[in-house]
Parts: structure tokens; sequence; C-alpha cells
């Protein structure tokens, strides 16, 4: 199945970073299913260890309260290994590390997420920059993909996150508190 919007998201079972302390405990497998009932930002990224992939991360881990506070969670994933995100996780900011992120990356190593959301670059084997909004009961709500060179906006992230959980009509350039359309 084919990621659509306003269709149940695939399903997905990959091997994470989540709660991991060191090497040995890599691979705890993450689910659609372990986000019922909340809002998740599921996003794909190119590669580790690249240029605009690490800005995005820690864009979105930097504001992870924010989507928390309004039932979100966060899972970033690419086709690396779950041992090449640990190494990222665990070098520096300085020396084009991620450490610190506080959600978990999941490894799409067999590609099969990567091609269900449709990301999937299938000359290179690597994902593309794919972001998905789902909504507590697995539909997919939200995608977008955009060229590799450029980072996504935390700030139009939340933005439509907040706009999708009114339920209403929201017009352009749509803000908390700005009035929704009414039909008729």
């Amino acid at each position: 199945m084919l990621a659509q919007v306003g269709k149940p998201a695939p399903d997905f079972k990959l091997p994470s970073t989540k709660g991991a302390t060191g090497a040995s405990d890599l691979g705890k497998e993450l689910s659609l299913a372990d986000f019922k009932g909340k809002w998740l930002i599921f996003f794909f990224y190119p590669l580790d260890f690249t240029f605009v992939c690490p800005t995005e991360i820690t864009a979105l881990s930097d504001r992870l309260d924010e989507f928390t506070a309004i039932g979100a969670e966060i899972v970033g994933a690419s086709t690396d290994s779950v041992h090449s995100h640990w190494a990222w996780l665990n070098t520096p900011k300085e020396k084009n590390g991620i450490a610190g992120t506080k959600y978990p990356l999941a490894a799409d190593f067999t590609k099969e997420t990567a091609r269900a959301y449709g990301v999937l670059d299938e000359a290179s084997g690597v994902a593309q920059r794919g972001l998905f909004i789902i909504d507590p009961e697995g539909v997919l709500k939200y995608a977008v993909v955009t060229d590799d060179n450029v980072g996504r906006s935390v700030d139009e992230t939340i933005r439509v996150l907040q706009a999708l959980q009114t339920g209403g009509l929201c017009p352009a350039n749509w803000k908390p508190g700005s009035a929704l359309l009414t039909k008729g």
C-alpha cells in the first residue's frame, strides 16, 4: 500500500534507537500501532552524517516539548542502519553529529517503509526528504516531500499540526487563534 493522504498510513515495524543506552541494546522495534491515540510526526531524511539532515533533526529535537504539549510524538527514519544512527547520535554537534536528540531514529534498512511512503529513490536506495503527519487513528493527514537541498520548517510543521487538530477549515496562513472558515 502506498501512502495517501486521507487513508490509513502504511504500517511499519522498524528497529530504532528508542530507549537505547548503548550499542548492545539498540534495535527496539517501533510500529505505527505504538502511536495509536497520539499524533505522529514521521519523517524521512536521506542519510546520517550529511549536511542538511542534522539541522532538521536537531531543530525538531530542540522543540520537542512543543510537539508533546499538543499530543504529538516524533520519529525520524532513514535507510541507514540502527548502528549508524547510534554512532551519529553519539557524535557532538560541532562535529556534524546530533548528540542530544530527544526522539528515536528508526532504521529502514530494508527500504520497505520508505517505498511504502513513496520517498525511496530506487536508483540510490536512499530516502528522500519526506514528512508525514499521522492522526491518532492512524490516518495520514499531511505529506510533503522536498528536494534534498532544502530543510523543512519546524514552525510550519507545528502550524500544520495545530491546523489539523482543529478539525475545521483553516484558510491560507491560518495560525492558532485565527478564525476558521465556515461552510455555506
